[in-house]
């Protein structure tokens, strides 16, 4: 009987660092998709504030949260999920903080990415999306954001 136990553990501990390390590389060599952000005001950066949050024109914001929200399921939602409800690979972004605050953290991460001991976390996106994506991006988060 015990040993039987032993190897149904072996094999449920086998079977979970499989899966595991599946969900790790699950995502892939992934190429950036590109951001249509035609309806927006241009903007050129890099900035640290996003321009489309004070914007009084109502139609701006509700323009920037729908390009964001498409580009966002282009390119994050792979690894911080649909609606930025993290699976557990990555942060949940609905949890930056709100405002000017997440603005710094959201431009330092999508810019520069994240390496921790030599493995890429998150790939920088600078050169790669227009400073009206990253922002329209930042916009769609700050839609969904929720306190902790």
């Amino acid at each position: 009987m015990r040993s039987l136990l032993s190897k149904s553990a072996l094999v449920l501990l086998t079977a979970s660092a499989l899966g595991a390390a599946g969900l790790a590389f699950a995502h892939g060599d992934v190429v950036p998709q590109a951001v249509n952000t035609d309806g927006l005001p241009q903007v050129k950066g890099p900035l640290e504030e996003n321009p489309y949050r004070a914007n009084k024109d109502k139609k701006v914001v509700a323009k920037a949260v729908e390009i964001g929200s498409s580009a966002y399921n282009q390119n994050c939602a792979r690894c911080h999920g649909l609606g930025a409800v993290s699976g557990g690979i990555a942060p949940d972004l609905r949890m930056l903080p709100a405002g000017v605050d997440g603005d710094e953290i959201f431009s330092q991460r999508i810019r520069h990415g994240s390496v921790r001991n030599g493995v890429t976390y998150m790939p920088p996106f600078e050169g790669t999306f227009s400073e009206s994506a990253i922002w329209a991006i930042r916009s769609y988060l700050d839609s969904v954001h929720v306190d902790e």
